[in-house]
């Protein structure tokens, strides 16, 4: 396939209102409360623990005869591997900080933070439709990870459908969820952290040219540049907006619910 075919598909993701949602600026521009800030990493931490599972992902682009390309992907898989411990660290440091007191002792308890972020969510959003209170997720949030319980299908269908939202992940996570977490969370100075904190490693980890999502975003256009075609396009592309669509959706309820647009969150909830 042409570059000429790649480069469509990626500007078809690059043109999407979710590559410009606003839900970082408003979060660097009216900076939420501890509590606020615990509901947000909860929702966004568990959309991202969906993320990084290969499940049968892989496998199934070999037995597709798409070696090459499982490779790509498998590089992906492994890169993200233990990637959430570091995530919940970072989730409550920032808690820790932005409260002016210690609301996690140990921040390398990963499953304390994680408790600790859920009742916050909990008390803030749990009277939105659809939250469940078991998980603790909104709607938005369990739709959103649900996208990549199709990396458990084999077939040729859902295998393209799942290479089209590997390169769409990829790509909002370079150039919109990680360059949006480092607005809020380091360039605002909101929370008197620096890159290089040790706190702060899962993001060092993915930021910049030699951060982890660059690499995966290279990978995930090669992948899929191998193999867009004319039998091809329409299913990649199907994949590439179901997440689209999912992670837009998401952030829009997160947006209004907790950051209240771009408003002060003080009339809104209470941190």
């Amino acid at each position: 396939m042409t570059a000429t075919a790649v480069d469509d598909l990626v500007s078809r993701i690059r043109d999407h209102r979710c590559h410009h949602h606003p839900i970082f600026d408003h979060w660097r521009q009216a900076p939420p409360g501890s509590a606020v800030l615990a509901a947000l990493f909860h929702q966004i931490r568990s959309f991202c623990d969906a993320t990084r599972p290969g499940g049968q992902f892989p496998r199934a682009l070999a037995t597709h005869r798409l070696s090459a390309e499982s490779a790509l992907l498998q590089e992906i898989v492994e890169s993200e591997e233990n990637h959430g411990a570091d995530l919940a660290t970072m989730a409550g440091h920032l808690v820790n900080r932005a409260a002016g007191r210690t609301v996690f002792p140990d921040i390398h308890d990963q499953g304390l933070v994680e408790s600790g972020l859920k009742e916050y969510s909990d008390h803030l959003l749990g009277n939105l439709p659809g939250y469940d209170p078991e998980t603790g997720l909104l709607a938005q949030t369990r739709r959103a990870r649900a996208v990549f319980a199709g990396r458990q299908r084999t077939g040729r269908e859902a295998t393209l459908r799942n290479l089209g939202t590997a390169l769409a992940l990829e790509m909002i996570s370079n150039r919109h969820l990680i360059p949006g977490w480092k607005a809020a969370l380091i360039d605002s100075g909101h929370y008197g952290v620096a890159l290089e904190d040790p706190e702060m490693h899962y993001l060092l980890e993915h930021w910049g040219e030699i951060g982890a999502e660059e690499q995966h975003e290279k990978n995930a256009i090669a992948a899929v540049g191998s193999v867009l075609g004319p039998t091809t396009e329409a299913l990649i592309t199907e994949g590439v907006d179901i997440f689209l669509d999912a992670l837009t959706a998401l952030w829009d309820v997160l947006d209004a619910a907790l950051l209240a647009s771009g408003c002060p969150t003080d009339d809104l909830v209470s941190a």
